[in-house]
């Protein structure tokens, strides 16, 4: 499969694993966080499918009535632990090309933890920024990518979604948009994709009347 041969109006970016490396964070913040709740790792990995909102992740884990301190408490661990959070290879280059009006961040982070990752891998400021404390239902349901296409004022049919975990291609999906995945979280298996790249430095992106054009350079292999 490829991209459509068409401009986008905009260009919806998940943030981790797509825009920043955060794995090692994520990964230390986690395990203390099962430490301390008595969730096995066995538990946590079963649990913790990459692109799914922490909080949701936690009430499955802990139950309902645990559920808000137990969110809270990752929250602050994550929030307090942005060492090694850099930009992903191709990032800065692919954000320096789209128009400042063309892109949004829509990501299953809640607010302040976007923001603290966003400054720790100096990400550029987005036109719109849509994160968990924004919507009702989290990835693979489409609700964020259809309000990040509204808070940029286009149809989300004409958009290109950026992402590197099933759960948030299957919310673009849902939202009726173009995708685009990255392996950079899974590198291997099948990620259902119009296009899937190795990192983004495989993707050019250019300014054009109606909206951005979007060329993948190199294709990843499918399932590899």
């Amino acid at each position: 499969m490829s991209l459509p041969d068409r401009p986008f109006a905009a260009v919806l970016l998940d943030m981790d694993g797509t825009l920043v490396d955060s794995t090692a964070a994520i990964a230390r913040c986690w395990s203390t966080w099962a430490l301390e709740h008595g969730i096995t790792q066995r538990q946590l990995v079963a649990a913790h499918g990459h692109g799914r909102p922490a909080a949701e992740i936690v009430r499955d884990l802990v139950g309902a009535e645990r559920a808000e301190q137990a969110a809270a408490r990752i929250t602050e661990l994550e929030v307090a632990d942005v060492d090694g959070v850099v930009q992903l290879p191709g990032v800065p280059q692919l954000l320096a090309a789209l128009p400042h009006g063309r892109w949004a961040v829509v990501t299953s982070c809640d607010r302040a933890l976007a923001d603290a990752r966003r400054g720790a891998a100096g990400l550029p400021e987005p036109a719109a920024l849509v994160t968990y404390d924004d919507v009702s239902r989290g990835k693979p349901d489409p609700e964020c990518f259809l309000l990040g296409a509204r808070r940029l004022g286009v149809d989300p049919a004409d958009c290109l979604v950026v992402e590197d975990a099933p759960a948030g291609l299957a919310a673009a999906r849902a939202a009726g948009c173009a995708t685009l995945a990255v392996r950079t979280t899974h590198p291997t298996g099948p990620l259902r994709a119009d296009a899937v790249v190795a990192l983004l430095s495989h993707v050019r992106a250019a300014a054009v009347e109606g909206g951005v054009r979007v060329e993948v350079l190199q294709e990843a292999p499918d399932g590899v």
